[in-house]
């Protein structure tokens, strides 16, 4: 199979990172660090009372925030799961409680069979990261045409500290973050 050609720099720079970074979490122990990515998000920052927080249900090697979800439904917060609708679509977010019919969706990913719900704070997936808050998907823009449709959610990008990387070639929809938490800590952005 022939190599996928780019006409844009900016795109060829995120495929081959995507590649790399993929790579990167094979090996990592996604239920751990989620444990210790639950610490200091509560520990750091909180969401405020009553918010509603979405999260991802992880597939694969992602980092795993079932401990943190079920924490933050223990607090009396409204958990969301995104579905992944067809390419171009925007996700729509939809209420989950332990226990809740998860369907299975798109890539591989599960959504809760609950109503739909607007979220406070998203919690957000990702390949690789970088300290200026800027994140790097999966390619489908999904993430940053949610970050564009809810302006006042605070989103925060979830990660193993190891998916840092230096800088995360950017085009002219990526959204940035407000901050990342990994199993190591959070890092806050500056904003300029």
């Amino acid at each position: 199979m022939a190599a996928p050609r780019f006409s844009d720099p900016i795109d060829a720079a995120k495929h081959a990172l995507r590649g790399r970074m993929r790579a990167i979490r094979h090996g990592l122990d996604p239920r751990l660090a989620g444990l210790r990515l639950t610490e200091h998000l509560l520990r750091e920052t909180p969401p405020p009372v009553g918010a509603v927080v979405s999260g991802f249900w992880p597939f694969g090697p992602e980092i795993d925030l079932r401990p943190l979800l079920f924490t933050l439904h223990l607090m009396g917060h409204p958990i969301a799961l995104p579905a992944t609708p067809p390419r171009g679509q925007a996700l729509t977010f939809h209420r989950w409680w332990p226990g809740a019919p998860m369907i299975a969706e798109r890539f591989g990913t599960s959504r809760p069979d609950g109503s739909a719900i607007r979220p406070d704070m998203l919690l957000v997936p990702l390949l690789a990261f970088d300290r200026a808050g800027h994140r790097l998907g999966y390619g489908g823009g999904y993430y940053d045409r949610a970050l564009a449709a809810l302006p006042a959610a605070v989103a925060i990008g979830c990660a193993f500290a190891e998916q840092e990387v230096d800088v995360v070639p950017i085009g002219p929809y990526d959204r940035a973050l407000a901050a990342i938490v990994t199993d190591r800590g959070l890092i806050r952005v500056e904003t300029p």
